[in-house]
């Protein structure tokens, strides 16, 4: 086996699952594999492109909203698995196109098999694995079931292409997942046996640092040398709870912790004046066409009083140029950082939680249910906003304790301010992170599973 297919419905883009793939690619290529992309979109990678298996298209997501949350755009249930499975089939061709371009030897699943944004996709990957009798790994960061407003299938149909698709069953299927929740989970609904690969990260590379490109990063977000810059990384969905990133900023921002903030100075040695501010910046994108969420936040940010800059729009995977817009990579941001809030309600795993670890960054967390199953038991060092929601506001944004805001600040003032227990704090994280989820560590899981396939 020497060539390997990796899909996805996308590439090349800042989200979680796009940015693994990255790694697995790295890493396979490393162990002598040559690894060719396919996604209905490639982004900043190059890739074999299948427009269908894009899960934005109007197509797919008419066909998922119909399976998972209303049956109303279709006549009857035979209409719906028609187009289901015409779509499949032009999938299905496509990808055997791919395969025979690429002399591909193993394919590599990622998602497409089990949180159901593109039930076509599903489907013509497993023929395309029963037909050709390929070897495939499928690669689940999330399951349908895991989602925010879990729905029941909406028809027989939908059931069925639910259960046999979501993961498929087939000898020449491996499974991976990246938690142990899913894993219990996995086994208890589809009795299907998974192995556990975790997030992993480059931990080995060189520093991210300031240089001639970004060094014109503040001015460019508004943000002056003397402000602290509190970086909310991830995508703007409503799981990754935002809201609890506003209400750390408002607490940190009273004068009650600013006062102490100016006496004592930065870590870094700059000082926090009278005119420095505490500002919120929101790399991510949003992914709700609307931008609903998004505008609660924003909402909440002026309602609340704090500084925030949204900045989606000058970040991408890579630097580069967008209509003639200088583009930063999303590295770019943790250099300028000074905390990064990580508030998530519900993650797979947590790439932006390796990445402020990696960036040698103090992390404001929620403790989410895989952080405490599976990554607090290593020992890392965090700023908690606690475990417990309290409850929503009136616009349905999540409520935590106000004493756990305050502990919380009252903690982010001692990493803003102490330089020794700074330094103690993120290299301690950054030691158990290159320990347990480096590259290294991906590349011993994968010999591990390749050995019996």
């Amino acid at each position: 086996m020497r060539s390997i297919g990796i899909c996805h419905y996308k590439v090349g883009g800042t989200d979680g699952v796009s940015l693994e793939i990255d790694k697995w690619k790295k890493v396979l290529e490393k162990m002598g594999y040559e690894v060719y992309l396919c996604a209905g979109s490639s982004g900043s990678e190059e890739g074999f492109l299948i427009e269908e298996l894009y899960h934005h298209r109007e197509d797919i997501e008419r066909i998922s909203k119909n399976a998972f949350f209303k049956f109303i755009d279709y006549a009857n249930e035979i209409e719906f698995k028609e187009e289901i499975y015409e779509l499949a089939k032009k999938i299905e061709n496509a990808l055997k196109s791919f395969i025979k371009k690429r002399s591909i030897d193993l394919i590599i699943v990622d998602n497409i098999w089990s949180i159901g944004a593109n039930l076509p996709a599903a489907v013509a990957l497993t023929e395309v694995v029963k037909d050709l009798g390929i070897p495939a790994i499928g690669h689940h960061h999330d399951f349908y079931w895991e989602r925010v407003n879990n729905n029941a299938p909406t028809c027989g149909a939908a059931e069925g292409i639910i259960e046999h698709f979501l993961p498929p069953k087939n000898p020449l299927i491996k499974h991976v997942v990246i938690n142990s929740l899913a894993q219990k989970e996995l086994f208890t609904r589809k009795g299907i046996e998974s192995i556990i690969v975790p997030n992993v990260f480059e931990f080995d590379g060189a520093s991210w640092t300031q240089d001639e490109y970004n060094e014109d990063f503040r001015k460019a977000i508004g943000i002056k040398e003397k402000d602290i810059i509190v970086l909310q990384a991830t995508r703007v969905v409503k799981r990754k709870g935002i809201e609890l990133a506003i209400d750390f900023v408002k607490e940190v921002s009273r004068p009650k912790y600013t006062e102490k903030i100016k006496k004592k100075g930065l870590y870094n040695g700059k000082e926090f004046d009278d005119d420095s501010k505490i500002v919120l910046v929101m790399a991510g994108y949003s992914e709700d066409k609307t931008e609903s969420y998004l505008n609660l936040l924003k909402k909440k940010v002026k309602e609340e009083g704090i500084e925030a800059r949204y900045i989606s729009d000058i970040i991408g995977a890579s630097r580069g140029l967008r209509n003639g817009k200088k583009i930063y990579s999303l590295w770019d941001t943790y250099i300028f950082a000074d905390l990064v809030t990580y508030p998530s309600l519900h993650e797979g795993w947590g790439n932006q939680f390796l990445e402020a670890i990696r960036a040698r960054l103090p992390i404001v967390l929620f403790e989410y249910d895989v952080y405490k199953s599976d990554i607090k038991e290593r020992g890392f060092d965090v700023i908690s906003l606690g475990d417990k929601i309290m409850g929503r506001d009136g616009r349905g944004l999540v409520k935590i304790k106000h004493e756990s805001l305050v502990e919380s600040a009252c903690r982010a003032v001692d990493y803003l301010t102490n330089a020794h227990l700074r330094a103690k704090m993120v290299e301690h994280n950054f030691d158990l992170g290159r320990r347990y989820y480096s590259l290294q560590a991906l590349e011993d899981y994968l010999r591990e599973i390749f050995s019996t396939h």
